[in-house]
């Protein structure tokens, strides 16, 4: 019996290694980033409101991806906390951390039990 052949992929369907670096992520990731940054200080946008102005709508559960995927060395750089569920509620896994950080910008944060939730203004600003 013959072996089979292993197939191999041709040379440009193969990805480069991943690299850490801004020059290197994927533009969403970079368009996500931005528009994180350019919150003010003590307003809040929804993850469908990022998506919107990072070039994407309907892509609010990959801001979300991107955003928990935010490396160490650029947590200080990028406000994730600002960012929050569209009906005003943080995310359980990291709603203690997001609303001290938003409580220190001056944001108003209301706590019932484990549920913690931003009051928004009509123009979905916190």
């Amino acid at each position: 019996m013959a072996a089979r052949a292993k197939r191999v992929k041709p040379e440009s369907k193969v990805k480069p290694e991943s690299k850490s670096g801004p020059e290197q992520r994927p533009p969403f990731s970079e368009a996500v980033f931005r528009a994180t940054r350019a919150i003010p200080r003590g307003q809040v946008r929804s993850y469908a409101q990022v998506a919107l102005y990072a070039g994407r709508p309907g892509a609010a559960r990959g801001v979300g991806h991107e955003l928990t995927g935010l490396p160490p060395a650029r947590q200080r750089d990028v406000p994730w906390w600002r960012v929050i569920r569209s009906d005003g509620t943080l995310a359980p896994m990291v709603a203690h951390e997001q609303a001290k950080r938003l409580r220190a910008e001056g944001v108003e944060v209301r706590q019932r039990g484990e549920v913690f939730r931003v009051k928004v203004d009509e123009d979905g600003r916190g």
